[in-house]
């Protein structure tokens, strides 16, 4: 693996890194400002879809789709740095770019298993800002960590499909311009095959059963950045059998495929996250003073500092090495590296942002600066895209498997 990027990913982090200077940190507070008087907060602020347009015009658009037919055709170690820098923003960034999840995945698994209607009517207008989407898989009554648990129906009837099932935590379903559900369910509960069981299903937002509930929050944060989470169900909700992504029983190894690339976006955004704690933590520790001296000349801040400096290279490090695994030898080929970016990332980043939020005192809960929101998102994601420990055991079963008799 060679360590220095290339020239296109050098060029792509230089205009996004300006981008993210002249525009992204100067709307920060003017987006909590236009959201705080817009009548829904689920609105869009004007100044997001300002950036959108910014961003477009400058060609950083789509960064995150390696198609180029349809994205900026980057491959995965391409896209891993720019990751990195949206995440420095993870409420305005990514959506700027048009490289928020959940749209991200659902547009990969669109593109890689949608049929040419439904690419025509739902791709082309994500890939475009037009509208969002939500996937919805999570069930708030069993263990949704275990696919296999999932309940919701999908009945075929004649020429449609019948979804039955209440999901929450579905990431996007509050943004008012979700126009989409990438649904997974069950279309045959009995089949021997656990793994065969499941399949995916476009359910449009205005069917009639279709009720998106609540949002859900999380850690009491509304997260606009991914377009709120919500509490959906679906109540007998019919779609032409047409809507169905792939075969019958494809489910799970959709889920499995769209995953594998998101978990990459996942932990460079919160590698970013992590270096904007440590730059918030040395600016706190040179403005500041205690016991008759500056913060940054005490011996405990050296040592978080320091160890929040090691800790950054390690994970870039490894999630760089399973971005190029992944371009190389597939996901498949990268699977120990996936499973450990993902159990190694979000724990690491997690005590970083809690050692930055110490340092600011109780400035660091406060809605003054972005530390309190980002532990959340950094927190959640040791949840998301499975829990760790679901991770430590695919892992750990790999690794056993070597020396099995």
């Amino acid at each position: 693996m060679d360590f220095a990027f290339d020239a296109r990913t050098e060029e792509l982090r230089a205009r996004l890194l300006a981008f993210m200077d002249a525009y992204v940190y100067p709307a920060e507070a003017v987006a909590e400002e236009q959201r705080a008087a817009l009548a829904s907060p689920w609105d869009t602020p004007a100044v997001v879809e300002e950036l959108k347009a910014e961003a477009r015009g400058q060609g950083l658009w789509n960064l995150f789709l390696p198609d180029a037919e349809y994205g900026a055709g980057l491959t995965n170690l391409q896209y891993a740095p720019l990751a990195e820098i949206t995440g420095r923003s993870p409420q305005l960034a990514p959506t700027a770019l048009n490289c928020a999840a959940p749209d991200t995945g659902n547009m990969e698994v669109l593109a890689q298993f949608g049929d040419a209607r439904q690419k025509k009517q739902w791709l082309e207008p994500l890939l475009a800002g037009e509208i969002r989407s939500a996937f919805a898989m999570t069930e708030p009554d069993v263990a949704s960590s275990d696919a296999t648990n999932i309940t919701t129906r999908i009945e075929r009837d004649g020429d449609e499909y019948v979804v039955t099932g209440r999901k929450w935590y579905i990431s996007g379903a509050m943004n008012p311009d979700c126009r989409i559900f990438i649904v997974m369910g069950k279309t045959d509960p009995g089949g021997t095959d656990i793994r065969r069981q499941q399949s995916m299903v476009l359910v449009p937002r205005d069917t009639p059963g279709v009720t998106v509930r609540r949002a859900m929050r999380v850690f009491g944060y509304e997260d606009h950045g991914h377009g709120g989470h919500a509490e959906v169900v679906f109540d007998h909700a019919r779609v032409p059998v047409s809507n169905l992504i792939g075969a019958e029983g494809g489910g799970f190894a959709i889920a499995q495929a769209r995953l594998g690339p998101g978990r990459i976006h996942h932990c460079m955004r919160l590698i970013g996250m992590a270096e904007r704690a440590i730059e918030l933590m040395c600016r706190r520790a040179v403005s500041r003073s205690a016991f008759g001296q500056a913060l940054a000349r005490q011996g405990v801040v050296h040592n978080w500092i320091a160890d929040a400096r090691v800790t950054v290279e390690q994970l870039r490090l490894l999630v760089l090495k399973t971005a190029w695994l992944m371009d190389t030898v597939g996901n498949k080929g990268a699977h120990t590296e996936i499973q450990a970016i993902k159990i190694a990332t979000p724990r690491a980043v997690v005590g970083i942002i809690d050692r930055a939020i110490q340092l600011h005192g109780a400035g660091g809960v406060s809605q003054d600066f972005p530390l309190a929101e980002l532990y959340a998102a950094a927190r959640t994601l040791m949840i998301a895209d499975g829990p760790d420990e679901v991770h430590q055991r695919s892992l750990a079963r790999q690794e056993l498997k070597k020396y099995a008799s």
